[in-house]
């Protein structure tokens, strides 16, 4: 019989599971290149190219037809050829009671992604060095929109309800960007005039999806205008994904999904240690290089009896220390979901953790939970139904 260990670095040293684009012919997703490349095809002025490009990220426009900036011999030729816009949509939506509200996601093949929309986010920037910390940290609470980056998850968590699902599969680069478009055109937001922040802390590990995640954000850089420093992506710990993402020109702002202050506990809870434990996970988040004023930020889940004391604190204080980079912590009392045998953290065990981090130097900040009744709080998504 196959052990759990086992099974989980098959699952890691696997080929990538498949990425089903939402429509066989969707634009939205191309990039500039891309587009200028498909539109040679139809032999049109280049200068179309920005008008689809303009059309697709900045106007969101969601029908091929009523692209008006094109001509429409163009569209019709577009629309003969069976080219779609093919923006993932938003085919149902759940709200909270303290404004927060959970998207099931369409993608065009029967599947769905979540998405959440946070109207006041939940202060994880506060303290990370970003414009967006320094207006959590002066009471400005901007929007933020967390993002998925798979169906499903292969990490295996053992305290969060993605792990539930397995993994389906991978996003694409437009299905990635495409559910934060789907959100902003909902909410009618204005970019450069509304603050806006991206968190990558949906469905899935991004840097198991590594280069559909950083084509996604290249497109919300370049064509939609979200600046990178707006955008953190949290990683479980993918040593070969870190690597990587310290080469890139343009990159969000990194956190590092922690939950532990040792390898014998972060094994119980989070099964990837085995094969990249903390050491691994310091070496390589050392290799970013962080810009002006920029800390790493360690997402630390809280779980009732099991990494809430202060011995876990003090562990987290000396492994800190040692990393010797700029860095906080972000603190988050374990949110429930069915059949997850945890508990949660006594509301005093919290205030206790944070405050002993800070009498030794590590900035630690309690994010707000969001979203609970509705199962749009960290580690919660699973394609719920049901409020």
């Amino acid at each position: 019989m196959t052990s759990g260990r086992e099974n989980l670095l098959s699952i890691l040293d696997a080929p990538a599971p498949p990425s089903t684009p939402i429509a066989l012919r969707s634009l939205f997703g191309l990039s500039n290149e891309q587009l200028t490349d498909l539109l040679k095809q139809f032999s049109v002025p280049a200068y179309r190219t920005k008008q689809l490009t303009e059309a697709l990220y900045r106007g969101w426009e969601n029908d091929l037809s009523a692209v008006s900036t094109l001509p429409k011999d163009l569209r019709e030729k577009l629309l003969e050829a069976e080219y779609s816009i093919g923006r993932p949509t938003i085919a149902e939506t759940f709200r909270s009671v303290d404004g927060t509200e959970r998207y099931l996601i369409a993608t065009g093949d029967g599947q769905t992604v979540e998405t959440v929309w946070m109207p006041e986010g939940d202060d994880g920037e506060e303290g990370d060095g970003s414009e967006a910390g320094v207006e959590e940290l002066a009471g400005h609470h901007d929007a933020t929109i967390c993002v998925s980056s798979q169906i499903g998850c292969a990490v295996n968590c053992q305290f969060c309800l993605t792990a539930k699902l397995g993994i389906i599969r991978n996003l694409s680069a437009g299905e990635i960007a495409g559910q934060v478009v789907a959100v902003l055109d909902r909410h009618k937001v204005k970019i450069g005039r509304d603050r806006i922040n991206l968190v990558f802390m949906g469905m899935g590990e991004p840097f198991l999806n590594y280069d559909a995640f950083m084509d996604a954000v290249r497109l919300l850089v370049s064509e939609v205008g979200i600046a990178e420093s707006r955008m953190t992506v949290s990683t479980s710990g993918i040593v070969p994904g870190i690597e990587k993402f310290a080469l890139e020109k343009v990159r969000p702002k990194l956190a590092i999904s922690l939950n532990a202050s040792n390898n014998t506990v972060r094994e119980q809870v989070m099964p990837i240690t085995r094969k990249w434990d903390i050491g691994d996970l310091i070496e390589a988040v050392r290799q970013v290089p962080l810009r002006p004023r920029e800390r790493v930020t360690f997402e630390y889940v809280l779980l009732g009896g099991v990494n809430d004391q202060l011995e876990h604190a003090g562990e987290v204080v000396k492994l800190l220390r040692r990393a010797n980079f700029p860095a906080k912590v972000n603190l988050i009392a374990w949110n429930p979901g069915p059949s997850i045998p945890y508990t949660m953290p006594d509301p005093d065990d919290v205030a206790r953790f944070q405050q002993h981090l800070i009498e030794r130097g590590i900035p630690a900040f309690i994010r707000r939970p969001r979203g609970r009744d509705i199962y749009a709080a960290c580690g919660q998504l699973k394609r719920t139904v049901e409020q």
